[in-house]
């Protein structure tokens, strides 16, 4: 690992609404702080579990501004960059720095989808004209364009990109990713957005993690990253069995699937620990409610992230 600021554990921040689906300052901020009091290295915002292919323009700087602000230096910031073509991308990036971020993170262009040589011309597009770090999000769930590893080292030696946080799945393509990483030099600081399967990332030679399932149990993570750190896997699978049964919290969901599942099962669980006031989600996506509230619930008393006697609140 390099001496990069950007490791760790950076979890995906999810974005608590009101029941009028405003931003929820007093759930934001109490969020934010329970992360980084649980010891987390940085902290991303605008990324797939902040709902940001579900925000106008304007709530994506609103949570911005409220992010740095609450966050005030404590930790690295990342904002994700993510539209679908590359000057607009450009504009999201040019805004997200007036806010004082710390780094960027971008998909690849979606909608007009383009192949590697269209690819690798947006993010050295997006380096002409900013000078934030910048982190390829590797995510082909969403945009439909798997980032290809040997594209991704030659821009880290070119300076366009400082890291890759790599949501694909491809647990080989991440290997072989990590594997040009180094023969380069470390160029690029690689995080995995997994949840489940962190310990293997880490064994690879992951730089850190930003896994969703962090906005619940933060200090699992963070004592997960130090036991790779000091080398005792065996704690390090300890830990990411007991993160792997909190995340079949996203099994159990009978009433929806993709974000409404995901997402929503997280806003649902930390609305029930009293972390969010509710679980309301962005349009079109409807927040979970009955007997899949009672399931989440299930699930993270036997995770200890709730007493088992407490109420399902209503």
């Amino acid at each position: 690992m390099t001496d990069s600021p950007f490791h760790g554990v950076i979890p995906p921040v999810v974005i608590p609404l009101t029941e009028k689906k405003q931003l929820d300052l007093e759930a934001f901020e109490r969020s934010i702080n329970r992360m980084i009091d649980a010891g987390v290295d940085g902290l991303f915002f605008l990324g797939s579990s902040g709902e940001v292919a579900f925000l106008t323009d304007a709530q994506r700087y609103h949570v911005l501004q409220e992010a740095v602000a609450i966050v005030n230096h404590r930790v690295p910031v990342l904002a994700g960059v993510i539209d679908m073509e590359t000057l607009r991308v450009v504009d999201q990036a040019k805004r997200a720095k007036g806010f004082g971020v710390d780094a960027l993170v971008a998909t690849a262009p979606f909608y007009a989808l383009g192949g590697p040589k269209e690819t690798e011309r947006h993010f050295r597009a997006i380096r002409e004209h900013t000078d934030l770090p910048l982190f390829a999000y590797d995510l082909p769930v969403c945009v439909h364009t798997k980032l290809d590893p040997t594209m991704l080292v030659h821009l880290g030696k070119d300076g366009v990109l400082q890291g890759v946080k790599d949501s694909s799945g491809d647990d080989v393509s991440f290997r072989w990713l990590v594997l040009e990483n180094e023969d380069a030099g470390h160029p690029l600081q690689l995080l995995t957005g997994h949840e489940v399967c962190v310990d293997g990332a880490y064994l690879a030679g992951a730089d850190g993690s930003v896994p969703g399932l962090a906005n619940l149990d933060p200090r699992s993570y963070v004592e997960q990253w130090k036991a790779a750190q000091a080398g005792d896997w065996n704690r390090v699978k300890e830990i990411q069995d007991h993160l792997a049964r909190l995340m079949f919290l996203t099994r159990v969901v009978k009433a929806t699937v993709g974000f409404g599942a995901g997402v929503g099962a997280f806003k649902t669980a930390l609305w029930q620990m009293g972390v969010f006031n509710t679980n309301q989600m962005r349009e079109p996506v409807q927040p979970l409610e009955g007997e899949d509230v009672a399931a989440i619930v299930e699930v993270i008393k036997k995770a200890g992230l709730m007493d088992a006697d407490a109420p399902i609140r209503k």
